[in-house]
């Protein structure tokens, strides 16, 4: 699970500047018009379009725009008709990839998706492929803020947290589905300050390349971040605090 919190601060830079030109603002209101459409529009009954509105103001999504995407999911509002998929595919040298895409045009999506793998040296793979090789889990990433380790790790835990993970600036939770709000909300009441609150795919087991591969299939992923139909990317790469310290650098 390492390097889960590093790769998201070089997506939370990178959304900076998705932001100028509009496109993070895009993908956030997909998710929650596809939240609330999914789950009903309140915020206090839908945890999953909670969270995809915590999302958006913390990416500071201005409140008419959310507004507006709620309706929209809920049939208040005429909107595009989006539809979730998840695509499987192997970016070169071997390394699992699951690609979330919300789109109005199930063609172009994986027209794109192909074009950018298979240029890559990598291939698409058939439903079933790569996903056994991933677990849905509820990830909370939190500031250390001069919180007591023990504290958060006992009161994480009798939550229903399965792993909690310390480095120096920042605290990892990981828990199943079903325990993930009741975390949330124990570490909210705790004062935590949130960095991410998410469910994602984590791998079961995680590939190590040499750094020159490493670097490859990290350009792949990015690659294919940019997409527009694209939400979310997930590999079992494991990427070195030493690597990824290296390509942030070069992301900047």
């Amino acid at each position: 699970m390492s390097g889960h919190s590093k790769w998201s601060t070089i997506k939370h830079k990178k959304a900076a500047l998705d932001a100028k030109r509009g496109k993070l603002f895009t993908q956030l209101a997909r998710e929650i018009t596809i939240a609330a459409r999914e789950g009903g529009g309140s915020t206090e009954f839908n945890f999953g379009l909670r969270l995809a509105v915590d999302k958006a103001k913390g990416a500071n999504m201005p409140k008419d725009n959310i507004e507006r995407a709620i309706k929209r999911g809920t049939g208040e509002l005429k909107g595009e008709d989006f539809e979730e998929i998840t695509y499987e595919a192997y970016a070169p040298h071997g390394v699992g990839i699951l690609v979330k895409v919300l789109t109005d045009n199930r063609n172009r999506a994986v027209s794109d998706l192909r074009r950018v793998v298979t240029r890559s040296g990598g291939s698409m793979a058939e439903a079933g492929a790569v996903s056994w090789q991933f677990e849905r889990k509820g990830y909370i990433a939190i500031m250390p803020d001069g919180l007591d380790p023990d504290t958060v790790f006992e009161a994480a835990v009798e939550a229903g947290a399965e792993d909690v993970v310390f480095s120096d600036d920042m605290i990892e939770i990981f828990a199943q589905p079903e325990s993930f709000q009741g975390v949330r909300q124990v570490l909210e009441d705790m004062g935590a300050h949130f960095d991410t609150v998410e469910l994602t795919m984590v791998p079961k087991n995680t590939l190590t390349l040499e750094e020159k591969e490493t670097f490859k299939v990290m350009e792949v992923i990015t690659t294919l971040e940019d997409l527009d139909d694209v939400q979310e990317v997930y590999s079992n790469l494991h990427i070195s605090d030493e690597v990824m310290e290296k390509f942030e650098a070069l992301s900047e």
